[in-house]
């Protein structure tokens, strides 16, 4: 066999496509297994995107390769999007770069930025990516804590007492998954003046922004942030379009430039027709928002319900699709998830994933309908 390249020996395969394994397993032993694990939407997009993506396979230029830039109907879209939510404005031409995902972006800004031996600040507890693909690309991270007693905000006096000289970039996320903080101006103007102060990219990682969230907020919104922020977005929560893999990154013309250049030499440009969908969906209007999130509230209020029957507690402030909920003293994340999977056939996920200050916390996905939610009850 031939050997592996070494940066693989700093990755491990990604919990939910191991565990997830498991569970589908389970499922086919016929375990009535009910999934709280993911944030996958399990609702369907607005008809008319549906409507959009099957007129656009028979227009002439639908099946060639596309711009790696993206329709500019799509950019104009992404940026009307952040004019309307945010009052933010992006410049259509050089401002915005479409991503097959979000996700996809992260890998990219890595790329793009990060050279071996760089340093990353890297949020505890914070999305698993953010550390892989800096140690895929060679960089070293450092861990900075977000814990309950500070709001799941960074503490700033604590990051000025640390080596800074190799840090080149900061992944933030707000609104914060997993815990579901929402920033706030007086945060993200903190985060603006400590990248400039340090010299240190900071990236808000921002797909949650629209999720029963009263006040959405971007980095973007704070003045002179694009001298030093970027931000991703998406459509998969936004709009339940997650497997249609359709994001976005803003920021200056000359960081859009560079992220373009890796960009361009991975892929062949996004499909016409998710295109003309993605298009389709940044016009919907505040009712759209209005309904899905009046199914994820009743969603979420019935969580709250399982929560006390799990004897687990919840601040009920929290936005985005999950619910981060604490566990009593002295029981362990994954110990806490195995016995509920194993005894009542429900899989949520043990908080420890997300980095040591996530251990003695769970995290429950919005993403299960009420007749689910109900019978999941029902097993307490």
């Amino acid at each position: 066999m031939i050997a592996t390249a070494n940066r693989l020996h700093t990755v491990e395969e990604y919990y939910f496509s191991r565990k997830l394994k498991e569970v589908n397993q389970l499922i086919s032993n016929g375990k009535p297994i009910i999934n709280m694990g993911i944030g996958s939407p399990d609702l369907p997009p607005h008809k008319l995107v549906i409507e959009a993506i099957q007129q656009s396979v028979l227009e002439v230029n639908a099946h060639m390769y596309q711009s790696y830039q993206g329709l500019i109907e799509l950019r104009r879209g992404f940026s009307d999007f952040y004019k309307t939510n945010f009052n933010v404005d992006i410049d259509v031409a050089s401002e915005v770069l479409p991503l097959m995902g979000s996700k996809e972006g992260i890998m990219h800004i890595a790329m793009t930025f990060l050279n071996e031996g760089d340093a990353v600040l890297v949020p505890n507890p914070g999305y698993p990516t953010y550390q892989s693909v800096s140690n895929l690309v060679g960089a070293k991270t450092i861990l900075y804590d977000l814990k309950e007693e500070n709001d799941w905000c960074p503490d700033f006096e604590a990051l000025e007492k640390e080596d800074l000289s190799k840090v080149k970039l900061m992944w933030v996320c707000y609104p914060h998954m997993p815990t579901g903080t929402q920033a706030n101006s007086i945060l993200f103007e903190k985060l603006i003046a400590f990248g400039k102060r340090h010299h240190i990219l900071i990236v808000n990682d921002n797909p949650y922004s629209m999720i029963l969230n009263q006040q959405p907020l971007s980095i973007l919104q704070v003045e002179g942030a694009k001298d030093i922020a970027i931000e991703l977005n998406s459509l998969s929560k936004t709009y339940n379009m997650a497997g249609w893999r359709i994001g976005m990154v803003m920021g200056s013309s000359k960081n859009i430039e560079a992220i373009l250049k890796v960009k361009s030499n991975m892929d062949s440009g996004m499909f016409f027709g998710l295109q003309k969908g993605a298009i389709e969906a940044l016009k919907l209007n505040k009712e759209w928002f209005n309904e899905l999130n009046e199914v994820y509230a009743r969603r979420r209020d019935l969580i709250f319900l399982l929560c006390d029957k799990l004897k687990v507690t919840v601040n009920k402030n929290q936005v985005g699709m999950f619910v981060w909920a604490k566990l009593p003293i002295g029981i362990l994340s994954e110990d806490f998830i195995e016995e509920i999977l194993h005894e009542k056939n429900l899989f949520i996920t043990p908080g420890n994933i997300f980095g040591t200050n996530g251990e003695g916390y769970v995290r429950f996905s919005l993403c299960v309908n009420e007749e689910k939610i109900n019978e999941a009850l029902s097993r307490f």
